[in-house]
Formats: C-alpha cells, sequence, structure tokens
C-alpha cells in the first residue's frame, strides 16, 4: 500500500497536523511529529534516545527549523504553534507532497521552480536519527539554514526553561551538547555532499510556550520550551545534499549513502522473509501492499532487551509514544507480530526471555526496566503466554524449546489451581477466580489514584477461555514431549461444564463476570468473543453449543462492531462512553467503558470465520484497519477509537496488539 499525500492533504493543516510519523531504532528509542512539521504531542521529537534500552527514553533533538533561500527569496518550512494559539509560520505552504518509504517519512517542498527533499530515519541498534536535505531540481543554487532545537528530559515530561544553561561546544563536523552534569552528551553533526563549508554557530537561546494540541486535549500541561543550541548554513547545488546526524554517540556513520542504504536494505530483507514464508500463496497486489506494510509496522514494536542469561533477548513495545513492553501486551502481539511475518527466531527470543521471570506462577505485567521491581498484577499475562508458545510450536515445531519450557508451564498451571498473588486461584467449579479490592486484573484496567473503573472481581469469561485453553494447550504439548496429559484432560472437562454458567439463555449471550460482589454481571462486553476464538484445536470441544456461538457472533457483531474494532461496552448500558477525552479521570473513564478497541477485530474475524465458514466476509472486516494505515500515524494502527461515530482514533498512535492482530488475521484468512 502506497502512503503518498499530495498538496491536498498537506497543505491543509487540520489534515496534516492529524496525520503523524513514526520511526524508530530496534531498542526503544524513536521519532515522530506530524506530516505539517507542528509539533502536537509531547513525545514529538527527532531523536527521542533509549538511554537504558528499551527504555529511558529521552527527547534529545526536539526539531529542525529550515528555511531556504532561493532566488532572493526565503521560504520557512517549518511552523509552530504558540501558547496564543497563533501559527507561525506557515510552512507547511510549501509543502508539495510527503509519502513513506518503507517507514522514513519524506517531504517533498516546492520553492518556486526549485524542489527540495528531506528525509528521515534512524540508524538500527543506535541512537542516532539521521535527517537528510537534497536540492533535487533548481535553476541555481538555494541556500538552507537550519536552527537546531534541543532538549533534555524524560519523553513524558515537559520543560519550563527557568534560566537552565547547558554547555554547547564546537566540534569538528558539528556541535557537542552537555545539558547537566551527568547527562548524556547529545552530538549534532553534518556530512555534506557540497563543496561548500557547513558553518555550525552555537547559541543559546530559549523558545518558549510551544502550545501542543493533543496534550491540552488530554488536559495535561501542553506549553514547553525548547533551547535554539546552535544553527548553520549551507548552500546547495541542484543534486547535492546536507545531512545533519543527531546521535549520543560522538563518532557516528557520516557515511550518508551507506547510512540510508543500511536502512533501505533491513527493511527490504524483512519483507523479503515476509514473502518466502507464503511460497504457495499468491496475493492480490493491493493485499500484498497492504500485508508489505503491516508487516514493517510490526517490526517498529520488536526491540532489544539484553539480559545476563539472555544477551540477545527481545521484547516488545506496547505502543508508542508512551508504552513500555508490557507482558500482556507482547503475548498476545506475538504471534501476530513474528509468527505471521516469518520471524520465529524473534517470537523463541521473546519467549525465553519471559520465562526467567515467571514468579509465583504469574508473567510480570510491567517487565523490569532495572530500576523497580517487576509488577505481577495480571491475571492474563500468563495465560496469553500459553498461546504464543503453542502458536509458536505449530509453526516450528521446535521440540527443544517445549522441553526448556513445559516445568515452567506446568508450575503455572498448578499455582493457578492453588492459588497464587490477588486471590488467583481455582474455585470448585474448575473456574478461575480473580481479584480483590483496589486492583485490576484484566486486560480491562484503567485506574485513576483508588478508583478502579472496571474491576471485573470475580470470574471474567476471557480469563476462563483462556484458561480452559491453557488446559488443552498443555495436554497437546505433553504428548509431543511422551508424557502422560491426562490431568489436563480431566481439568479442561471440569471448566467445560463450569463454563456453562457463563450462558445467559433470557439475554441470549455471556455474562461478563460470574460471582461478583453483586452477583453475575450481564454488562454485554466484547470479552465474550474469546469464548468462540480461542480454543487452540479444532477438534477439541468447545466451550459455548453452536447455536451459542453463532448467537454472540451476532449480538457482538450488532451492538459492539465497529470499522476500527469492538466497542468495550454496549452503547445501551447506562455507564457507555462513546467519546474518549478530557483530564486523566474523564479519559480512564471512558477508556474501558464504550472506547473501540482495535486488537480486538483479529478474535471477532476469527470467531466470525469459525461460525459462518465465509472467509470473504470475516476479510471484509479487515479492510478499513488496512485503510486505517493512511491515516492516524501513518503506516501503522492506533490503539483505540472513540466508540461513537465518526470513530476518531485515540490513545497510542501506533499499537503493538492493533497490528499484530490485523497482521494475523489477515494471514489467517488468505
Amino acid at each position: 500500500m502506497t502512503v503518498k499525500f499530495g498538496k491536498n492533504i498537506c497543505r491543509n493543516l487540520a489534515a496534516s497536523e492529524s496525520r503523524e510519523w513514526l520511526i524508530t531504532n530496534g531498542i526503544g528509542g524513536y521519532g515522530a511529529g506530524t506530516i505539517s512539521g507542528l509539533l502536537t504531542r509531547r513525545y514529538h521529537g527527532l531523536l527521542i534516545a533509549a538511554l537504558q534500552p528499551p527504555l529511558g527514553r529521552t527527547l534529545m533533538l526536539t526539531k529542525l527549523n529550515e528555511t531556504a533561500t532561493y532566488n532572493n527569496h526565503n521560504y520557512d518550512l517549518y511552523c509552530d504553534r504558540w501558547g496564543d494559539g497563533t501559527i507561525f509560520p506557515q510552512g507547511y505552504d510549501n509543502l508539495e507532497n510527503f509519502c513513506l518509504v518503507g517507514t522514513t517519512p519524506v517531504w517533498q517542498y516546492q520553492l518556486a521552480d526549485a524542489r527540495l527533499e528531506k528525509r528521515i530515519w534512524m540508524e538500527q541498534g543506535e541512537n542516532t536519527t539521521y535527517i537528510r536535505y537534497v536540492l533535487k531540481s533548481a535553476r541555481q543554487p538555494l541556500t538552507l539554514s537550519l536552527n537546531a532545537l534541543v532538549n533534555y528530559r524524560d519523553h513524558h515530561g515537559d520543560t519550563h526553561s527557568n534560566g537552565w544553561q547547558m554547555q554547547i561546544n564546537p566540534i569538528e563536523h558539528g556541535i557537542d551538547i552537555k545539558a547537566t552534569a551527568d547527562a548524556t552528551n547529545i552530538y549534532l553533526l553534518s556530512s555534506s555532499q557540497s563543496n561548500h563549508v557547513v558553518s555550525w554557530k552555537p547559541q543559546h537561546i530559549w523558545y518558549d510556550n510551544f502550545s501542543l494540541a493533543i496534550e491540552k486535549y488530554r488536559g495535561l500541561t501542553h506549553c514547553e520550551d525548547h533551547l535554539l543550541a546552535a544553527n548553520c548554513t549551507i548552500t546547495l547545488n541542484p543534486g547535492e545534499s546536507i545531512t545533519i546526524i543527531a546521535s549520543t554517540r560522538p563518532d557516528p556513520n557520516l557515511d550518508i549513502e551507506l547510512a540510508w542504504q543500511a536502512q533501505y536494505d533491513y527493511e527490504q530483507e524483512l519483507l523479503t522473509n515476509f514473502r518466502t514464508t507464503k511460497p504457495d500463496r499468491e496475493l492480490e497486489r493491493s493485499n500484498s501492499e497492504g500485508s508489505d506494510r503491516l508487516v514493517l509496522a510490526a517490526n517498529q514494536f520488536i526491540v532489544a532487551r539484553p539480559t545476563a542469561a539472555f544477551p540477545e533477548g527481545k521484547t516488545i513495545i506496547a505502543g508508542y509514544p508512551w508504552f513500555n513492553d508490557w507482558g500482556r501486551d507482547t503475548m498476545i502481539s506475538l504471534p501476530g507480530l513474528t509468527l505471521a511475518t516469518g520471524r520465529p527466531d524473534v517470537a523463541h527470543s521473546i519467549l525465553r526471555t519471559f520465562a526467567k521471570y515467571v514468579d509465583r506462577g504469574m508473567l510480570p505485567n510491567l517487565f523490569p526496566d532495572g530500576r523497580q521491581t517487576p509488577d505481577y498484577n495480571t491475571v492474563d499475562a500468563t495465560l496469553w503466554y500459553f498461546e504464543a508458545i503453542y502458536a509458536y510450536y505449530l509453526q516450528t515445531r521446535d521440540k527443544s524449546l517445549i522441553e526448556e519450557l513445559f516445568p515452567i508451564l506446568t508450575a503455572i498451571i498448578d499455582r493457578y489451581r492453588r492459588g497464587t498473588r490477588y486471590n488467583i486461584h481455582q474455585d470448585s467449579d474448575g473456574l478461575i477466580y480473580a481479584g480483590q479490592t483496589g486492583v485490576q486484573l484484566t486486560w480491562m484496567d484503567a485506574k485513576v489514584e483508588d478508583w478502579v473503573v472496571t474491576p471485573r472481581t470475580g470470574k471474567p469469561i476471557e480469563i476462563n477461555a483462556l484458561w480452559y485453553n491453557a488446559l488443552i494447550i498443555m495436554e497437546q504439548l505433553a504428548q509431543v514431549l511422551d508424557q502422560s496429559g491426562q490431568e489436563y484432560i480431566e481439568l479442561a472437562s471440569l471448566v467445560r461444564r463450569g463454563f456453562q454458567r457463563f450462558w445467559n439463555n433470557e439475554l441470549g449471550y455471556c455474562y461478563d463476570v460470574l460471582d461478583t460482589e453483586n452477583g453475575n454481571d450481564s454488562s454485554l462486553r466484547p470479552n465474550q468473543i474469546f469464548a468462540v476464538s480461542l480454543p487452540a484445536l479444532e477438534s477439541a470441544e468447545s466451550l459455548l453449543t453452536l447455536e451459542q456461538q453463532r448467537r454472540v457472533v451476532e449480538v457482538v457483531n450488532q451492538e459492539l462492531l465497529t470499522p476500527y474494532g469492538l466497542r468495550s461496552l454496549a452503547p445501551k448500558h447506562p455507564d457507555y462512553q462513546g467519546h474518549y477525552g478530557g483530564d486523566r479521570r474523564q479519559r480512564d473513564g471512558a477508556y474501558h467503558q464504550g472506547t473501540t478497541w482495535s486488537w480486538l477485530i483479529g478474535h471477532f474475524v476469527q470467531a466470525h470465520f469459525k461460525v459462518y465458514r465465509q472467509p470473504e466476509t470475516a476479510r471484509n472486516f479487515l479492510i478499513p484497519m488496512v485503510e486505517h494505515l493512511q491515516t492516524g500515524c501513518v503506516g501503522n494502527i492506533s490503539e483505540i477509537f472513540d466508540g461513537d461515530p465518526p470513530f476518531t482514533p485515540r490513545g497510542c498512535f501506533a499499537q503493538a496488539w492493533s497490528v499484530a492482530e490485523v497482521l494475523r488475521s489477515w494471514e489467517l484468512l488468505s
């Protein structure tokens, strides 16, 4: 799928500032911004370095303000929104088009008869960003002036200068900036394919009150300051270029052609690897391009997490710009991001990395970052681990990993039966009970201070569908290892009988949670779709009858389905919130009370196909998700959408499990 926008989008501020771009470096660092060039989030910047990979993400280079002088006329290429709402300058008026080359954003500016190109990418494995300008065509030389605005803060924060003095020193090819005595240095360097000298001049001027529209919408501090640290000027003849390199290294690669070729080849290899895993399937070109775009998006979430035990360890960033690597999100995302893309070696690394952190039968929800103890506050991450392992085995038949992990899986089952943290245990009806006052254990985990928005204490339906599936998987893996799986067969039978308690014959769908302090919760939520989609084997007995499965799919289709996923609560419910916005309390109050979640589309599509066996109909539910690659963060899929039309994208602009589930289900039906 070609992602390219012309003047109708680029010069329309509402359209160009609502479309964002994302670049990543494979170790947790990233860069992001808008097509227009406006900063609208605190998370926008050209270099947000992962100083403690994959975390410690720190804004270092915010932006470059570019002014081109051509034929005695000045053209501003950048734009800013200020605290009083003024937008100045309006450089997007000179933007001819924007496109993605792989995941690399490319801008084309038309300045009279001159055409100037800009592209931005990161070096894989390094906190290094390249910003390259090429004078593609012109009748005379063009002079480009660049003002470098820097910062040094956690990417969640905001900066107010208050007399902050940074050290700025000239070095060969550029500038060395030290924000504080213990800060990591920022190196701004240049590499030119011009006969003209690049002249860097240190500055120290704070620009105050950049206004960030999305932070204002989110009810957060929305004005902040950035430091003009240095500027440079160069004259380019047609065909010549200049590249600015922002890095935490004093000696990044200054061979720009080699640096760009490495990035291009890296992404081409990902696509080639993906295509070679599908040798027997010919796709229509449009479908192939959509898959290619999803494969490149998938790669942006896979990052290194080296440990002493696994120096080549991998993990998954749950979402850009603000999430870390989370246990639940990682295991849900793993099949789509790694197996559907033909990268089982990455899946293998992730599964082994997380195995090291299993404790008392639980996977960590918040993965350790070297500064804190892992948070084991999820009942489902561990159960999704079984799903990920079994999906890996089905694709690879790698018995050695099963032999390594099977004792861990056996211990997990035992702890869930006997009991572990947060009153997680198997009850007499075979079902898993979980929860206690003040905690949120399922994926519907919004909490504001002491307010747990959707506590779901009791026996949540998706937890017990996952529990049943884990037992089915254990029986299968026991066979692989020539061990008896009778214990798991008997447990699964008990769960299957107990699961019928979820069926609400009067309403014609399933309870969401059994045995809460207020009885059984009949709220119509999407979690019941997993009771249809999940069973690991077609030959395994289903948790619901065929008629019950059909009615679940129908009611979810009628009440919860939107073009971009499933609503988290039916609109008829008195607690329904169709709009996600406002301050934190308002946003988190709506997060799982009607907001549409895109990752759920995968299991809806799978359930629909299972019930109706109509692959083309099921595939059509995914078309809007593929089309969404042209909006929001272009080339990626948003975390959530409003529950009400027009289903505006919200939350993280790029979410791992959203991409993963669309890709997994797209491939499943192809």
